[in-house]
């Protein structure tokens, strides 16, 4: 009796060495080799890895698709306009409060830039006094407001804050000063002064 569930099992083991080869070369395939190494990894022991496994060349094309993403346009950011209505002769009381607000909000000091179209600012007055060599040096040590005549927005540099003070002067000093005070400007540009005189600028396009 106990000879009979023996023989099948015999038999199995016969035909085991033809399937044995295969299985026992079975080890290195769950290990497939990716990326480069794919091109030696057909070997003649394996049944579908014969010469129709075309090379890898998909590894060396992201090299190409890479560089369309170099070209990117970018748009120079625009400030944003804050017009505070006040007269000519408030409009440089309304810039010096507006200069408070942004101080008291944490903007630094050396981040604004004041200009005025009419009498100049009394600090300005009073640094002019020690000559124009020492007031451009405190304007070129950037680390305090600045206050500048409208006709000299070309020589001062760009500031994050420009407030404009329309407080007198020709009406061609108010329309050149604004598209120069914007150019200055990379944040913020508040103009203090006449509604009417405001929109009569703003109409020409700045």
């Amino acid at each position: 009796m106990p000879l009979i569930p023996e023989e099948p099992q015999i038999h199995e083991s016969a035909q085991g060495p033809r399937v044995t080869p295969a299985t026992g070369r079975t080890a290195p395939t769950p290990r497939p080799v990716p990326g480069p190494r794919s091109a030696a990894s057909p070997r003649p022991g394996h049944p579908g890895s014969g010469p129709a496994r075309p090379g890898p060349p998909a590894p060396r094309t992201p090299t190409s698709a890479v560089q369309p993403q170099a070209a990117r346009p970018t748009t120079p950011s625009l400030p944003q306009i804050q017009l505070i209505p006040a007269p000519a002769d408030g409009a440089l009381d309304a810039a010096d409060e507006a200069v408070d607000l942004l101080l008291d909000s944490g903007r630094a000091p050396g981040d604004v830039l004041v200009l005025t179209t009419g009498e100049q600012h009394p600090w300005a007055q009073h640094e002019l006094s020690f000559g124009d060599a020492a007031y451009w040096a405190q304007h070129d040590a950037g680390d305090d407001v600045f206050y500048a005549d409208a006709a000299a927005v070309g020589r001062a540099s760009a500031r994050p804050v420009v407030v404009v003070a329309l407080n007198g002067g020709a009406d061609d000093a108010a329309v050149s000063v604004l598209p120069a005070a914007k150019a200055k400007a990379t944040v913020l540009m508040i103009v203090c002064g006449e509604p009417e005189r405001i929109n009569t600028v703003l109409a020409t396009g700045i």
